[in-house]
């Protein structure tokens, strides 16, 4: 039987999460799971979902984050797919939450309602991002302010975890100022928001025009610490440059599939590949001390907010 613990609040959670990970190396900050592949949309610049895969059992999903826990997690991040189309998503919440660890939420809120808020708060989420891609939905996205907007405001009724909005800035994005008007909306709700570059199928930065980089200093501008620290690394980006930084994939943080394979990110899936209940402290070891090739021009921003706290220390080998 889990124990129950005591419910911290959002900040002095992350808090915890970011003096532990200060403190030790030996264990992995975030773990991030897809307990669904299927989504109720077709985003056109995604790769992360398909239109027909079954939920993971939820047993197969309790294994797995019990795993996490083992391994010594501090966050257990879902996302899919859309993790909302889990039909035990809040049970499975609820089991990361009564680990100890940290869950959080990544979802395009198309399902949010009074009562799965509510749901949500009793199985002790910490934090959830939304994704908004435009004010008015497109042939590139519906995720747009016009029909996530309601949803929104239920949130900022009832909602007892944290909330970021995040919007993207590319190629793909047809009004690039959208972002602009997102972020806008989300602090006035109370919300944290930030604006992720669009990236191609490795994860690696697309190039963007003028309009975007403006768009993106414009925001940046206006993003109040502490977001903006952890937008910091996308200020190269933008421009073309590279980031010279310690990527800890594969130790720090792990991505791992619906088929329950650790890769080192959504983006560079096929390695490791190693079946996640098999990870071992061993392999944790490997991949801290690693240097990745797509490490430069990444625009995976959770991979990068990790890494934060061991930039600093333990330099890397080349990838062999």
């Amino acid at each position: 039987m889990l124990k129950k613990q005591n419910r911290l609040t959002p900040k002095l959670a992350m808090l915890k999460v970011g003096a532990r990970a200060i403190a030790s190396t030996k264990h992995p900050i975030l773990i991030h799971m897809i307990p669904m592949r299927r989504c109720n949309l077709a985003c056109a610049y995604c790769n992360e979902y398909d239109d027909h895969s079954p939920p993971v059992p939820t047993e197969e999903m309790f294994r797995r984050i019990d795993k996490a826990a083992e391994l010594g997690a501090s966050m257990v991040t879902f996302s899919g797919g859309e993790p909302l189309m889990h039909p035990d998503i809040y049970d499975l919440i609820r089991r990361i939450a009564d680990h100890g660890m940290l869950p959080e939420l990544l979802t395009n809120a198309y399902y949010i309602t009074p009562d799965r808020i509510h749901r949500l708060n009793d199985a002790g989420l910490l934090r959830m991002q939304i994704s908004i891609d435009n004010v008015h939905p497109d042939d590139v996205s519906k995720k747009s302010l016009k029909t996530i907007g309601p949803k929104l405001d239920y949130l900022a009724a009832y909602a007892d975890f944290d909330i970021n909005i995040n919007s993207v800035i590319g190629a793909s994005i047809s009004n690039p100022e959208d972002a602009l008007t997102i972020g806008r909306h989300a602090r006035k709700l109370g919300f944290s928001s930030t604006v992720g570059v669009l990236h191609d199928g490795n994860g690696q930065l697309q190039p963007l025009g003028p309009q975007e980089r403006a768009v993106y200093q414009d925001f940046r501008s206006t993003t109040p610490w502490p977001i903006s620290q952890f937008m910091a690394f996308k200020d190269n980006l933008v421009e073309g440059r590279p980031n010279q930084w310690r990527c800890r994939a594969g130790a720090r943080y792990l991505y791992v599939c619906e088929d329950g394979l650790v890769h080192r990110c959504s983006q560079q899936r096929g390695y490791p590949g190693i079946p996640f209940l098999e990870y071992t402290q061993e392999h944790i070891d490997a991949e801290y001390a690693t240097e990745k090739d797509c490490a430069p021009y990444c625009t995976v921003s959770c991979v990068h907010n990790i890494a934060v706290f061991d930039n600093w220390r333990d330099p890397q080998k080349p990838d062999n």
